[in-house]
């Protein structure tokens, strides 16, 4: 049983909100339980919004220390955020292909793909704006042509739309799954089988705000997964999503107990416990990243519907990880 509520689907910004405080949430915290909830980014914006006097706690404005009892009714509303300036940065970009509708861009890993909290600039979205003369305006001022995103410290191929006709199409065809999108990882583990589906629904972390995890209440999430190569005690993984959860992959090869190496969030250095030659040590204290990269992406064209299918070469640094584990002494079986 969960020890916090959390929402699953992120409220519009602006309205009003109120929840019941579940009794195995009983004793936390006011400004803890509801940085859980959606919409929240962390304890100090959950901190902040109390402060303020924006949070009722059964119909008295609450202090952030008080603790919640089973049943109390939490009210709150989150305010618009404030327009942000987006000012353009005239940053090259590796372009796979463009033209009057669309952008296919290959996303090296450490790049934020648009702004928020700790991200005012130096995003794809300000890169873009140097590039492009116009971007679609549906994702709202921080989110200009925005269709979909890959994590900072995932690598490979991402699409932005120009104009909202292409925005609302691609749109549409990423809520039907109907887009093709693979990725390649390099995970700790090694499964006997040579293919499997991952079917289980995620939200987010009760005990971490930042993680996705399995949980009954959780928005169904399917990954397809292929094993490329086999390199004991690690893996080289093809993946494919069926849904576009919120570190869906990530989150579900953890779960498996075979988490993409060096991931900081759902890895838990698993590798710095093993037996490993000092010269992988070495590449993995180096890379600095999940071994995660979005190799393919398909759909079709938002004007002539034409089916289009876009790759990405594997980045030097998770190629060079890659050879050196392929090197490593193995025992024989």
């Amino acid at each position: 049983m969960s020890s916090l509520k959390s929402s699953n689907s992120e409220p519009p910004q602006g309205a009003n909100r109120h929840l019941a405080v579940e009794s195995a949430a009983a004793g936390t915290r006011v400004d803890k339980w509801l940085s859980m909830q959606a919409g929240f980014h962390s304890r100090e914006m959950a901190r902040g919004l109390i402060d303020s006097g924006a949070v009722l706690l059964n119909g008295a404005t609450a202090a952030p220390d008080t603790r919640v009892k089973a049943h109390d009714l939490v009210e709150w509303s989150i305010p618009p955020p404030k327009p942000m300036e987006l000012r353009p940065e005239a940053v090259p970009l590796t372009v796979i292909y463009e033209d009057s509708e669309l952008v296919v861009i290959d996303k090296p890993a450490g790049l934020v793909v648009h702004p928020g909290p700790g991200h005012s600039n130096g995003t794809l979205v300000h890169f873009l704006l140097a590039h492009c003369e116009n971007l679609s305006g549906i994702g709202g001022v921080q989110r200009p042509g925005i269709v979909h995103r890959l994590d900072k410290d995932t690598s490979g191929v991402l699409v932005v739309a120009k104009n909202d006709r292409a925005h609302q199409s691609l749109s549409q065809q990423f809520r039907a799954h109907s887009c093709e999108r693979a990725y390649l990882a390099i995970v700790v583990g090694c499964p006997r089988e040579d293919s499997g589906r991952i079917d289980l629904p995620l939200g987010r972390d009760i005990r971490h705000r930042m993680r996705q995890m399995v949980r009954s209440d959780g928005r169904r999430a399917v990954t397809h997964w292929y094993m490329e190569r086999r390199l004991p005690p690690f893996s080289l993984m093809r993946l494919k999503l069926e849904t576009g959860r919120t570190h869906q992959i990530r989150a579900h090869l953890c779960h498996q107990d075979w988490p993409v190496l060096c991931d900081p969030l759902y890895g838990r250095g698993r590798h710095r416990g093993m037996d490993l030659p000092p010269e992988l040590r070495e590449a993995l204290h180096r890379f600095r990243r999940q071994a995660l990269h979005a190799v393919e992406l398909g759909f079709r064209h938002p004007v002539s519907s034409e089916w289009m299918w876009f790759q990405s070469p594997l980045p030097p640094d998770m190629a060079s990880v890659l050879d050196t584990i392929a090197r490593m002494p193995r025992k024989a079986s």
